[in-house]
């Protein structure tokens, strides 16, 4: 399985970005916030800062655009490409009002054939590879099978999926059923994205969904840095005793070709005793092969190198308070009882009574085993 971390506009720029490849590796591609050209400029300074090379210190860096306006687009490309990206994304699932009332995010996805003309613009007009990151609608979730239909027209290189429509927000669960169904009609490789917040959500979706390959993480990555090392695990561990069980049985069946198997109830019994060993030997989410005191450590030290990047960006403390503040939004979730110290940490206006709660959360907090389960919190992106 493959890991992405999902654009989040005013977090995960480049020092939330660097701060996380450093301190919880694993993730396979990130994503940047979306850049959105006007008449004037392809990218504003924040928007060139952030996606310059010498910021970024991450393996896999893939710039998000949002605009409904193809010379917009091509002139933002080749600045991109100018700095050597060689691959953009197209945001079509941003659900935000502000943003698709100006018909764009998941706005432009209400104007299909508007959007076929675009997207067959940018696709012949622009030598770099094109993915999308698309809602399924923006009321019918059935507006997903139309849509598809568009987007097979185009050699994108990926197809980003959230399962629910413009109008659902972030609020429900997705439309699994609708989103097996866009994979598997797919022409381009998907990844999926939409309510992975624990190890256990990941869980249940790759045992649901084998057949997909990648998956995109945003709040719960946010909430809980840890995760996608949480997610590596179960995979390697799944894995080792999936591997080590067709070998046991090839093995076993090699050994009684010779003999006829009349006896099917100790059949069942071996059955029974290899599943149960699988049960056994896969170590899940909680157990005493993760370290959450070692965990907490590196989210201190975490926490730490992103406070001290923005007071040094922003050149003065109480913007750089605030923009912590919007992480803490997604962070308090991955404490116990972290409610009230949670409320002085957003109601901190100086720098040392913000220094001083943050210190008590990590006192006096412990991690949640499961994760951050930060349900009900919207992004942007």
């Amino acid at each position: 399985m493959k890991f992405y971390v999902a654009p989040l506009e005013g977090i995960t720029g480049y020092i939330y970005r660097n701060a996380l490849e450093k301190y919880f590796p694993g993730a396979d591609r990130y994503f940047t916030p979306f850049i959105v050209p006007d008449q004037k400029h392809p990218l504003r300074k924040k928007e060139l800062r952030d996606i310059l090379p010498g910021n970024n210190h991450v393996k896999d860096l893939v710039p998000q655009i949002m605009t409904n306006d193809a010379d917009r687009f091509h002139e933002v490309v080749q600045v991109l490409q100018s700095y050597g990206y060689q691959e953009v994304n197209l945001n079509l699932g941003c659900p935000s009002g502000t943003v698709t009332a100006r018909k764009k995010g998941a706005g432009f996805l209400a104007y299909p054939e508007e959007l076929d003309r675009f997207l067959d613009r940018i696709f012949s007009e622009n030598e770099v590879r094109i993915s999308l990151k698309t809602r399924i609608g923006m009321k019918d979730p059935e507006e997903g099978f139309r849509l598809l239909e568009i987007y097979n027209q185009y050699p994108l290189s990926e197809l980003i999926i959230h399962p629910r429509t413009r109008e659902e927000f972030y609020k429900g669960e997705p439309h699994l059923e609708i989103y097996a169904q866009l994979a598997s009609s797919s022409r381009a490789p998907v990844c999926y994205n939409g309510n992975l917040l624990t190890a256990r959500d990941y869980e249940a979706f790759h045992a649901a969904y084998p057949q997909t390959e990648r998956v995109m993480l945003g709040r719960g990555v946010i909430g809980a840095p840890g995760l996608i090392g949480r997610l590596k695990n179960i995979d390697e561990n799944v894995g080792r005793v999936y591997s080590r069980g067709v070998c046991e049985k090839t093995q076993s069946d090699t050994a009684q070709s010779d003999t006829v198997q009349s006896d099917t109830a100790q059949e069942r019994e071996r059955e029974q005793q290899y599943l149960n060993r699988q049960q056994n030997e896969i170590d899940l989410p909680g157990t005493a092969d993760r370290d959450l005191a070692a965990e907490k450590k590196l989210l201190r030290e975490f926490h730490a190198e992103i406070f001290a990047q923005y007071r040094e960006i922003f050149g003065e403390d109480r913007n750089a308070v605030f923009h912590m503040k919007e992480l803490w939004s997604y962070m308090l979730q991955n404490f116990e009882h972290s409610e009230k110290i949670g409320k002085k940490i957003r109601k901190a206006s100086k720098v040392t009574e913000y220094l001083c709660e943050v210190d008590r959360l990590f006192r006096e907090c412990d991690l949640r085993a499961e994760g951050a389960g930060a349900r009900g919190l919207t992004m942007q992106s």
